[in-house]
């Protein structure tokens, strides 16, 4: 009977007793993949994947990625790529991102996640930046790693769960770099997060309502961006929490 190696062995790697290495390979793959295409940085873009093109959130989250990537791929002439667009990589906004980024010729990350529907990666990520993951704490894990920002649109329980986590990390000072948060869509944020009652109610303080900053205008969201990443990141290029 011919031996099989562990790491060759499906049913090992499969099992619970190798929950560790799978949990580990979803750290070192994506990061041979941003280490091969010099990928320093991003700005993460967040929102529904049920939102079409037409949508007016679609068209905004495509002209922003496409402005932001057209202004960051002038930034290292030593060719490290700063901030990056980086999606969930499915349809809806994170399309438009990648979209958005792609029509401005530019490389731009897609993290995927294995779900029951099995939606499939859109076609505008960057093949060789498309990474897949089984565990979503370690996708969480790269969302946040890498971002110098965020951008949210309107977007359903996956969206809220992500804003809300990068939210407590900034506000409790686990992610001790500076985070500027993007809520893009006045009317959907202020009718579905009444984040004033917080306040009134004494569960987080005024302050905290500095830490996002609220528009509909893409012309505000990249002027606010760009002031917030060249005072605040331009000197502190790589991937730190």
């Amino acid at each position: 009977m011919k031996t099989i190696k562990a790491y060759r062995n499906p049913q090992f790697m499969s099992s619970r007793a190798a929950r560790p290495l799978r949990i580990l390979a979803e750290y070192l793959e994506p990061r041979s993949r941003l280490d091969a295409e010099r990928v320093e940085d991003t700005i993460v873009f967040f929102g529904s994947a049920r939102l079409k093109e037409g949508n007016k959130y679609y068209e905004a989250a495509r002209e922003l990625a496409y402005r932001l990537t057209q202004w960051s791929k002038g930034l290292d002439p030593e060719g490290r790529r700063r901030f990056v667009v980086c999606t969930g990589g499915g349809p809806g906004i994170m399309e438009a991102a990648n979209r958005g980024a792609s029509e401005a010729r530019g490389r731009n990350v897609g993290l995927t996640i294995a779900l029951p529907q099995e939606e499939l990666v859109n076609p505008y990520v960057t093949r060789e930046l498309e990474c897949h993951f089984h565990y979503f704490f370690m996708r969480k894990f790269w969302f946040a790693y890498l971002a110098k920002a965020l951008v949210v649109f309107p977007g359903g329980y996956g969206t809220l769960d992500e804003l809300f986590e990068m939210l407590t990390l900034v506000q409790t000072r686990r992610m001790q770099k500076p985070m500027p948060i993007v809520l893009f869509g006045n009317d959907y944020w202020n009718e579905v997060v009444n984040f004033d009652a917080l306040v009134r109610h004494g569960t987080i303080d005024a302050a905290d309502l500095g830490l996002m900053y609220r528009t509909d205008s893409v012309d505000e969201a990249f002027a606010h961006l760009v002031k917030q990443l060249m005072e605040q990141a331009l000197d502190q290029p790589g991937a730190t929490l």
